[in-house]
């Protein structure tokens, strides 16, 4: 169903979310080693795209096309991995923090043309701080952080990280909950409502934070995703939400209980993509099926892949087509338009899903035509071409890898 749009008094849209104050870069805590020095970088042919994987004890930055190491980074405890949205720097999940990882490698666009750069990989010596950090997304050209510890929301241009710290907005929901926020073209913001017991959906604020429109038949919302023809889709319990033009659209599961948790969008589709899981009470459940959801009708179709497959593997390619990673060892790939399996690549050994999220397992992050496969079981990290459906390359790390993200350079 869809809901009424409706407007509010400023004072009751402040009871939802608190306009905050910026925070400037002239601040005490700034000081910042985020931008290498023109001495230090060097003119590349092109954009030079570069990884960035987790481990035990720290993450490392590798040269995407040659899968070579260049630098490594200590960090203490679990942590986790987001593209900034500047094609440059990766945010690093760390304790009570966002941290800030210039990966050395950009491009300077002039115009009609662009020059590429890269140098050493530089750790910035300050940081976004969040209680319980969690989900990091750009979209409008905005990054979001959002804290699930407060219900803090910190945006950003992330273009300006190239210059050390940005001046940012800082909000508040009512109640800390594990949320996300997204922003809106011309200011405005979409962020899930909830609290430590339970999370309902999401409202959605114009720029001056007086509320447009809410929804709050998506129990359990989680995730976001954001399809080609401009819609914004957050996951339910029982399906999903759909925001298009300050209007939310309830687009209801095949099952009573249907979850879309986890969700991969791609700017060449209106199709989303979504994980589905049926089984309430299970400790994990091990899906079989994939759920596509067309943001156009407003319609879920579901994809029977014969194994299952983690959170951590949903991708989309260059053309918008919809890629998974089974268990089987397998990448498949799937026409969202036809909701068909075109083709299965055979890139690690079949595994098992970890019951602890936070465990290691192959992991999939797609740049451009490539799509990057993690294997803990062997330390190794595949590289597939999926213009030919070949894995071109593989390499042994170091240490056992966790997660994976990347820049284009």
């Amino acid at each position: 169903m869809t809901s009424t749009l409706r407007g509010v008094a400023p004072a009751v849209a402040t009871a939802f979310l608190l306009a905050g104050c910026s925070a400037s870069a002239d601040e005490s805590d700034s000081a910042v080693i985020s931008a290498p020095t023109s001495a230090a970088r060097v003119e590349a042919a092109g954009p030079t795209p570069r990884l960035a994987v987790t481990h035990d004890g720290g993450v490392t930055v590798l040269d995407a096309a040659t899968l070579e190491a260049v630098d490594e980074f200590p960090l203490e405890g679990f942590t986790r991995l987001d593209p900034a949205g500047d094609g440059r720097h990766v945010l690093i999940t760390a304790a009570s923090r966002f941290a800030v990882l210039d990966t050395g490698a950009w491009t300077d666009q002039h115009g009609d043309h662009g020059h590429s750069y890269t140098a050493p990989p530089v750790l910035a010596d300050w940081s976004f701080d969040a209680d319980g950090p969690g989900h990091v997304v750009t979209h409008a050209g905005v990054t979001v952080l959002f804290a699930d510890g407060t219900g803090r929301i910190e945006s950003f241009d992330p273009r300006e990280l190239a210059e050390g710290r940005p001046e940012t907005r800082v909000e508040q929901t009512p109640e800390a909950h594990h949320g996300v926020a997204v922003a809106l073209p011309g200011g405005g913001l979409v962020t899930t409502i909830g609290n430590e017991a339970s999370r309902s959906g999401i409202v959605v604020l114009d720029r001056d934070r007086n509320e447009v429109t809410r929804n709050e038949q998506c129990p359990g919302v989680h995730g976001e995703a954001a399809a080609a023809d401009g819609a914004l889709v957050f996951g339910c319990q029982d399906g999903v939400l759909v925001h298009r033009d300050g209007v939310i659209t309830k687009v209801q599961s095949p099952d009573a209980y249907g979850r879309i948790g986890n969700q991969a969008g791609s700017d060449a589709s209106p199709i989303v993509l979504g994980d589905y899981k049926t089984e309430p009470d299970a400790e994990l459940e091990r899906p079989q099926r994939v759920m596509l959801l067309d943001t156009v009708a407003n319609r879920l179709t579901p994809v029977d892949l014969g194994t299952s497959y983690s959170f951590r593997s949903l991708g989309r390619g260059p053309q918008g087509e919809a890629l998974v990673l089974g268990t089987d060892g397998a990448l498949h790939v799937i026409d969202p338009v036809t909701a068909t399996v075109t083709r299965t690549i055979d890139v690690v050994d079949a595994w098992t899903e970890p019951v602890r999220w936070q465990d290691p397992r192959p992991t999939l992050f797609v740049e451009g035509a490539t799509a990057y496969v993690t294997e803990p079981a062997a330390t190794t990290l595949h590289a597939v071409d999926l213009t030919t459906g070949a894995v071109v390359a593989s390499v042994e790390l170091a240490e056992i890898p966790n997660e994976i993200t990347g820049v284009s350079g």
